[in-house]
């Protein structure tokens, strides 16, 4: 597998990707879009996104003009087309349970090299579209990364695609970025033990603070 940090222009695969992805959302799927300035464009930043359905990686990735990284459980990573488009575009593989020592480190080094990446602090779908409690982990990477962290929201991906694996075309759903948060805002080293959960907590109190577009119609 390629390493992270290899893929540092956007590579032509990716690029595809995002254009198909983007393209899909405006065909089948078009809501708001606000706040897409507050994506930094240089430097090392995590996207920390809700989680509702399949369809949220790439959407909230899709209208960022930067490449990406993504986790992908490390089962993905099977001989075929699968594990070379995982690959190509410089996705981070990571066990289930969450407790990869590699990947972390793997993560770490991408945003030593200046990369971008998402993730979503809720660590599992949400069956109707509401909120979940946070898991550390996204505040152990924020922490231990000191990078920014750009809280985003995705509304009704759970209808357009939801646990049933249902696919409703038509249905509009809206992403909204919000501003940055800095590693002052998120991180209290005096926390102790609790530092990595009140981070995660914070992220996703911004997430959660985060309302729905009026859809625009025309």
């Amino acid at each position: 597998m390629n390493a992270p940090g290899a893929h540092d222009g956007m590579g032509l695969v990716y690029a595809v990707s995002r254009l198909a992805a983007e393209a899909a959302h405006g065909a089948f799927f078009r809501g708001e879009l606000v706040g897409l300035a507050n994506v930094p464009q240089t430097g090392p930043f995590l996207l920390a996104a809700n989680h509702a359905s399949f369809l949220d990686p790439p959407l909230i990735g899709c209208h960022v003009l930067r490449p990406i990284a993504y986790f992908a459980r490390k089962t993905l990573w099977q001989p075929g087309p699968a594990a070379w488009w995982l690959d190509a575009v410089g996705a981070i593989p990571v066990d289930r349970d969450g407790s990869d020592v590699a990947a972390i480190k793997s993560v770490l080094r991408a945003l030593t090299a200046g990369r971008a990446l998402v993730l979503f602090p809720e660590g599992t779908r949400s069956t109707d579209g509401a909120l979940q409690a946070p898991k550390a982990g996204v505040g152990l990477l924020a922490c231990r990364a000191q990078v920014p962290v750009v809280p985003a929201r995705i509304f009704n991906s759970h209808r357009a695609l939801g646990r049933d694996g249902a696919l409703r075309p038509g249905t509009p759903v809206s992403v909204v970025y919000g501003r940055p948060l800095l590693p002052a805002d998120y991180d209290d080293p005096a926390a102790g033990k609790e530092r990595y959960q009140r981070a995660s907590e914070k992220i996703m109190s911004a997430i959660a603070a985060l309302r729905e577009p009026v859809l625009n119609v025309i």
